[in-house]
């Protein structure tokens, strides 16, 4: 599963922000913990009369998620679609990630393309170490790379070439966040805040009234930059997630090779966009259109959050001059705190 490297302070930020500064009287019901999952943390807090603890719960949860969608896990359903075994059987969390991200890419026009792996397994931010990369590879893994040519049909993934093979890395995460809260509400939950490696969701507002906080992150000009708090968001009944290129990628030969692919070149997109944080309906979407408005650079990305009415979206640039350049959309702008 994908960790999302671009704003991975996000939890942290959440943890130090969103949950605290309730009163007395709402933190008797609160309950919080946090672990690890999908080579990353998850932190859950939410309000409950009875104090129940769901993290066994939400543990068994994240694990059956990984043996579905996770690329690590060498006998999950994506891993064994990927080695072209035709006797496994998809689950539904695969159906959901395989036409959501089919959506995405369509909306998109490939942008963000979910048979993108060969491409990341060449530049070396899959399974394997990066291979010797010329053009000639490239233009031959191309080939391999289209949404278009990928489909399910009765239970069935079909594809026209067996060549083709899936990542869900950029939507998964938000979709593991988006299950553990509608188990939270199977229970009768409904003010709760959910991070699983900074794709976060919250419901509705704490007991007393005060709003979810989250943290974005600003951009660090190299690795080992601490980390900086740029603006505090408001999140309520959103999801929230962040793609970018400033934590994880590799220097070769005095340039930056990032780990966001553009699928129309095959090669990692070389613009001044740093990172793009999404506010969407739930917490996939956010993350599979973080990672597309990643791809697609500032103009292009505004002009399709044009048709996307309930999306927002914040970019932050490199100037030429060194510095940050921040773009919000309206709605966003309405969602920062002091």
């Amino acid at each position: 599963m994908r960790v999302n490297f671009v704003i991975i302070s996000l939890l942290a930020l959440v943890s130090f922000i969103g949950y605290g500064c309730s009163s007395p009287v709402s933190q008797k019901n609160k309950v919080s913990f946090t672990g690890a999952a999908q080579g990353t943390y998850y932190a859950v807090t939410y309000y409950d009369h009875e104090g129940r603890n769901f993290q066994p719960q939400v543990d068994s949860l994240l694990r059956a998620f990984d043996q579905s969608v996770s690329l690590w896990e060498p006998k999950s359903v994506i891993s064994r679609v990927n080695k072209g075994d035709t006797s496994v059987v998809l689950d539904e969390t695969f159906k959901y990630n395989f036409l959501l991200s089919k959506e995405v890419s369509a909306t998109t026009d490939g942008a963000f393309d979910f048979t993108i792996a060969p491409l990341v397994t060449a530049w070396g931010f899959g399974l394997k170490e990066k291979e010797n990369i010329t053009q000639p590879m490239i233009d031959s893994l191309k080939e391999f790379v289209d949404y278009r040519k990928v489909g399910l049909e009765g239970g069935k993934v079909i594809r026209q070439d067996n060549r083709i093979k899936f990542d869900f890395n950029a939507v998964a995460q938000g979709h593991s966040v988006d299950l553990i809260c509608a188990m939270l509400e199977s229970y009768g939950i409904n003010s709760y805040i959910v991070d699983v490696g900074g794709e976060v969701f919250a419901r509705n507002t704490k007991p007393d009234g005060t709003e979810w906080r989250v943290g974005i992150e600003k951009p660090a000009t190299d690795k080992e930059n601490a980390q900086e708090i740029q603006m505090i968001v408001a999140l309520q009944n959103k999801g929230i997630a962040t793609s970018g290129n400033y934590r994880k990628y590799y220097e070769e030969n005095g340039k930056r090779y990032s780990h966001t692919i553009d699928p129309s070149t095959g090669y990692p997109v070389d613009h001044n966009l740093l990172s793009v944080t999404v506010l969407a309906g739930n917490a996939a979407l956010a993350d599979a259109y973080s990672t597309a408005f990643m791809v697609m650079g500032v103009d292009r990305a505004l002009e399709l959050l044009k048709t996307l009415p309930d999306m927002e979206a914040i970019f932050i640039s490199s100037s030429t001059e060194g510095t940050y350049e921040t773009l919000l959309t309206p709605g966003f702008q309405e969602c920062l705190r002091e």
